[in-house]
């Protein structure tokens, strides 16, 4: 997950001509050099049977548009009968169009494989959520803390006048924001299907207060992960990220291999964030964007040519790999 501007809202199609007139779309063009022209991998066609693709900053750009170059890819792929899936940390409100945009038949994983949804149907297939006890220290830390909080359960993203300017930033996640009076007097902290996570934005000092808190003393039952924001107007604040532990984008890669027949290993994965890091490490074979964190880049088996701005990263992946 990094910071991103917010999806369009009301855009009917994330896959539309960009020369219908009066049509809005998500399809954006440019000219890049292909991956053919590029010296590949000698991997054998038929080695990977799977795309597995991040969106923000990998399959959308900063404005949520999908490069053309990258649209095309898609259609070959669904043309070839290769599965694709999408992995993100946005909850399933804030991915169901991009799904249905790019024909995905079978399951996602949103909120960082915390949630697993059949795209086709819209079913819930897993969801891992914060409860009891560890959602009552969970609600104590941001009450003692009060840092920007918001909190992400039930398809929706819930906050109250502290986290307002950073709404923009949040509506990638979700297309359902709601503006409460207290975050932390909502019924969804004590929701029996609990959960799906909670981000905090505050300074160095009191997100590291609130991690060392957390991990003390309900480490085994979430996953914490803070890091500093990138953006110049937050520079000094921190984001924390806490979800349920065990679910991660490498285990809801893991489930969707074998949903389509296939094992991990014959999965190609496609991300440029820190949460990508457990996808590239159960894949077969891992692409990092060009604009990644080093750390990112390092874990990666291949590392791209194409950024979020250029697009084209994920037919540059595809290409390479053999899938195309």
């Amino acid at each position: 997950m990094t910071e991103r501007s917010a999806v369009q809202a009301g855009t009917p199609s994330l896959v539309t001509s960009a020369v219908q007139a009066g049509t809005p779309s998500l399809v954006t063009s440019g000219v890049q050099q292909r991956a053919s022209d590029l010296e590949r991998s000698a991997v054998p066609k038929g080695t990977y049977g799977m795309l597995a693709v991040d969106l923000d900053g990998t399959l959308l750009d900063s404005r949520g548009l999908v490069h053309a170059r990258d649209a095309e890819a898609l259609a070959e792929l669904r043309a070839r009968g290769v599965p694709l899936t999408i992995l993100t940390g946005r909850l399933y409100s804030g991915t169901r169009h991009v799904a249905e945009a790019i024909s995905v038949r079978g399951p996602v994983g949103c909120a960082d494989g915390s949630h697993l949804v059949d795209a086709v149907t819209g079913r819930d297939i897993l969801h891992a959520g914060i409860v009891g006890e560890a959602a009552a220290r969970l609600r104590a830390v941001v009450e003692r803390v009060r840092p920007i909080t918001f909190v992400f359960a039930h398809d929706q993203i819930v906050h109250d006048a502290l986290g307002a300017e950073h709404v923009p930033y949040v509506q990638t996640w979700s297309r359902d924001v709601v503006h409460v009076e207290r975050v932390t007097e909502h019924p969804h902290w004590g929701d029996a299907r609990g959960l799906t996570a909670v981000i905090s934005i505050a300074d160095a000092d009191a997100i590291a207060s609130a991690r060392e808190e957390l991990e003390r003393t309900v480490g085994d039952a979430v996953s914490v992960v803070a890091f500093p924001l990138r953006r110049t107007e937050h520079q000094g604040s921190w984001a924390l990220i806490v979800r349920a532990a065990g679910h991660s984008k490498g285990t809801a890669l893991e489930y969707v291999a074998r949903h389509h027949g296939l094992a991990a290993s014959e999965v190609v994965a496609v991300g440029d964030w820190l949460n990508d890091l457990p996808m590239f490490a159960a894949a077969g074979r891992s692409f990092a964007m060009a604009h990644a964190p080093e750390i990112v880049l390092e874990a990666a088996s291949d590392r791209l040519v194409a950024s979020a701005s250029t697009g084209g990263g994920v037919a540059e992946a595809a290409e390479r790999a053999g899938l195309l």
